[in-house]
């Protein structure tokens, strides 16, 4: 076994990895960039080295710099976790040349199995059933559009290098054919360094379940079942649950050998992922979709119902160690389900968040885990992954499985970043969800449902009784009945006392209610009912929901807002970096037209005109980062005669 091991990755991924070379005796290290010196991952390692500036190009992506830090911490092999060069294998390779074990499969097979219009010929050569699609590499726009139009619309376009969702455009109108492509290309380029395209058939309301397989060196494959993840926003993973619902023991079992075939085609070695595309209403019609060359965010599902620690298994296999048991040997029992927490504002259409984290609470035990990366002070910023930490939860039966889910995400507190927690409690507890009846379109059709996008009554009366409390003097003995919040006024009637706040839209609001204020907490009781919030500065927190509760100067905010109020401007929707403008000033737009796309934590959003007119201000050029609700443009209405 290694004495030490370079973890080539940050956040949640690498705070697991880490523990588990912690139980096995190997140390570890861990690799920064400046965004990143004081997380988690850098603390919890035996040591750590700085390895460039906070952009992932000049630190995490750099394969000189990370074997630079392998070479001075005198580590035997390096994990690459998963996301940044996990599945890269001119890295694979540069690890081999320099005498380092790289913790994964080959480089040929993550080369063979990354290339998916290759991979795709390759285990249909070898009797595996694949999607309907294009043939070839490197196809044109013309040609990838002629393709999609002989396979007939819906069609999903996707990168042929990559995964985790990034760059696939699901296209049902032809006349959009030319723009999703050109976005599906910017987006694989700048997330994977190749924009080669694929197109395939669209399987309405499908089901996406994958096959986690487990090889060692010596020719030994095996399965260890599967895991449902259907549950999908944007064709990224949300929840992912084991066993699926859906499988019965024969289809698990041909689904569970085309992907141990699979990987024998291509000479795999270490933990990897077979992903299939199933029609719900036929489960043994199933398809091979892709082979993911790593180890998944998804695994601690598995390793609940297997009781294996895949980590340890790919440590192992990587030493040229065999499987200790065979196929007959793995058994699945009960079932587990886990959430994806994000930096996300379900309430702004998910848009990436960042933020300090100013309260933080993860849940742990009595069938409840948390893989995070996160502290009490971490700085979320825009440039990397928005996954913040996954919540699993173990029990013996679905039923139970999901009820712990949703309790341990009510007790999740995360508060000065916005999350999806509160969103993913309701999710589970949709009655599609709880009855198993899932497809990878079920979140977009529910979605409205599950946001909550009114700021409810309770959470404005905890942020009034927080000020209100601030207000109160301090000390005993005589007080001036001037300084007591109470609405008293010499010689005439009380007043109520207001308070100016925003969560979303302005308002004045007026305690009416009883309250308990504390350090980090807030209890009111509103109409008869007590409601019980976290808090932290201006953020209050209840059920994996949060609210940032700010003071509003109606008055000020008339003056400095004038410039650029209403409808004519257009604003940055999240922090991020503008990555494309398509206009300049004094140009005329229609409305709807693409005018800028900004990008952050790996996802575009398009700026569009709110009405045909004039460009009359433009406050940004491409590379500028912008803050949240910045001015990035003035649309000059056009006058009408």
């Amino acid at each position: 076994m290694f004495e030490t091991v370079l973890v080539a990755n940050r956040g949640e991924i690498a705070v697991r990895v880490i523990r588990t070379l912690r139980s096995m005796g190997v140390r570890s290290v861990a690799v920064f960039s400046d965004a990143d010196a004081d997380a988690r991952h850098v603390r919890e390692a035996d040591t750590a080295v700085r390895i460039g500036p906070a952009p992932a190009s000049e630190s995490y992506l750099s394969v000189e710099r990370l074997l630079e830090a392998a070479a001075r911490t005198g580590a035997q092999a390096v994990h690459p976790g998963y996301g940044f060069l996990a599945e890269n294998a001119d890295f694979a390779r540069a690890c081999a040349d320099a005498g380092l074990v790289f913790i994964g499969p080959s480089a040929d097979a993550i080369s063979l199995m990354g290339d998916k219009i290759r991979a795709k010929e390759t285990v249909k050569a070898a009797g595996v059933p694949v999607v309907p699609g294009s043939s070839g590499s490197g196809l044109t726009d013309a040609e990838l559009a002629d393709a999609a139009r002989e396979i007939g619309m819906p069609v999903l376009l996707k990168p042929s290098a990559g995964g985790g969702g990034k760059g696939m455009r699901l296209v049902r109108d032809e006349a959009q054919l030319a723009d999703e492509i050109a976005a599906a290309r910017r987006e694989a380029r700048a997330s994977f360094g190749d924009d080669t395209l694929l197109v395939e058939r669209w399987v309405d309301r499908p089901r996406h379940i994958e096959i986690q397989v487990l090889a060692d060196g010596h020719g030994n494959v095996v399965h260890l079942g599967e895991r449902e993840c259907s549950l999908q926003r944007r064709h990224q993973k949300i929840i992912e649950e084991a066993p699926s619902v859906l499988l019965d023991a024969a289809t698990r079992a041909g689904m569970g050998e085309a992907a141990v075939q699979a990987a024998r085609s291509c000479g795999y070695r270490g933990a990897g992922t077979v992903e299939f595309i199933v029609p719900g209403g036929d489960p043994s019609s199933y398809y091979f979709m892709e082979m993911n060359t790593r180890l998944q965010v998804e695994h601690p599902v598995t390793e609940l119902i297997t009781g294996l620690d895949l980590v340890e298994w790919q440590l192992r296999v990587a030493a040229g160690e065999r499987l200790a048991f065979g196929q007959d040997d793995v058994t699945l029992t009960g079932h587990a389900i886990e959430a994806r927490i994000c930096a996300e504002d379900p309430a702004r259409g998910f848009l990436p968040s960042g933020g300090t984290v100013l309260a933080l609470r993860e849940p742990q035990g009595d069938g409840v885990r948390t893989d995070s990366g996160l502290n009490e002070g971490t700085e979320v910023g825009s440039l990397y992954d928005p996954m913040l930490s996954k919540v699993i939860a173990y029990g013996p039966d679905r039923a139970s499985a999901l009820r712990k889910l949703r309790a341990a995400l009510a007790e999740t507190v995360t508060l000065g970043v916005q999350t999806n927690a509160g969103f993913l409690r309701r999710l589970l507890a949709h009655p599609a969800v709880v009855a198993g009846e899932l497809d990878t379109g079920l979140v977009e059709r529910v979605v409205d449902d599950l946001v909550a996008t009114d700021v409810p009554d309770e959470v404005y009366e905890a942020a009034a009784a927080v000020r209100l409390d601030a207000l109160r003097p301090a000390g005993a003995g005589w007080t001036d009945p001037f300084s007591v919040p109470s609405g008293w006024r010499l010689g005439g009637t009380a007043r109520p006392v207001s308070f100016h706040l925003r969560a979303q839209d302005p308002v004045e609001y007026a305690p009416r209610g009883s309250a308990d204020v504390t350090d980090d907490g807030v209890s009111v009781t509103l109409d008869g009912v007590r409601h019980t919030f976290h808090r932290a500065a201006d953020w209050l927190g209840r059920d994996g929901d949060a609210w940032h509760v700010r003071d509003h100067d109606p008055v000020a905010a008339s003056l400095t807002g004038a410039a650029h109020a209403g409808a004519d401007s257009l604003t940055a929707p999240m922090p991020g970096t503008v990555t494309v403008v398509k206009v300049a000033v004094g140009d005329e737009v229609t409305a709807g037209q693409s005018l800028l796309v900004v990008e952050a934590m790996k996802m575009e959003h398009v700026i569009s005109a709110p009405h045909a007119g004039t460009v009359a201000e433009l406050d940004v050029t491409p590379g500028a980062t912008v803050a949240m609700d910045q001015v990035l443009a003035v649309i000059t209405p056009v006058e009408e005669d």
